[in-house]
């Protein structure tokens, strides 16, 4: 791979492909639950767009590991979203790890990426229909 190469990945789009084993399963959760609708549809898949960046479920036969998380949202004020998504029944993960421990369903985190301008992130973590890990996820500055 020469230079070039690598920088039309860096000028490419990138969106995220999640699992489902029941597409008509997962469209229920990500409306009732996430309030989102997908913007366009295939056989085996929904195309979802947040931000003006898209994501897609896609049918598979595999599950998802459930390990880490695998897609997540930076929003402006965690507490609200989450206890919007709690009011509609979304279910968040607990974490008790060495450095890292949510109370009331929030973690926060030390450090963030020196291009953000951040000094550290708070963030929650639930699983959806499917057993992908999703993530939201707020700068602190």
């Amino acid at each position: 791979m020469n230079a070039d190469d690598t920088s039309m990945l860096g000028r490419s789009r990138v969106a995220t492909r999640l699992p489902a084993q029941d597409l008509d399963r997962a469209r229920l959760f990500y409306a009732q639950k996430l309030g989102l609708e997908p913007v366009d549809e295939r056989p085996g898949g929904l195309l979802y767009r947040c931000g003006g960046v898209d994501f897609a479920l896609f049918l598979s036969a595999g599950g998802s590991p459930g390990t880490f998380t695998q897609m997540g949202w930076e929003v402006d004020d965690i507490e609200s979203v989450v206890a919007e998504l709690q009011r509609r029944g979304v279910v968040f993960e607990e974490v008790d790890l060495p450095g890292l421990r949510t109370r009331g369903a929030i973690a926060d985190i030390d450090g963030n990426y020196p291009s953000k301008g951040a000094r550290g992130e708070r963030g929650a973590w639930f699983r959806d229909s499917e057993g992908n890990i999703l993530g939201i996820g707020q700068l602190v500055t």
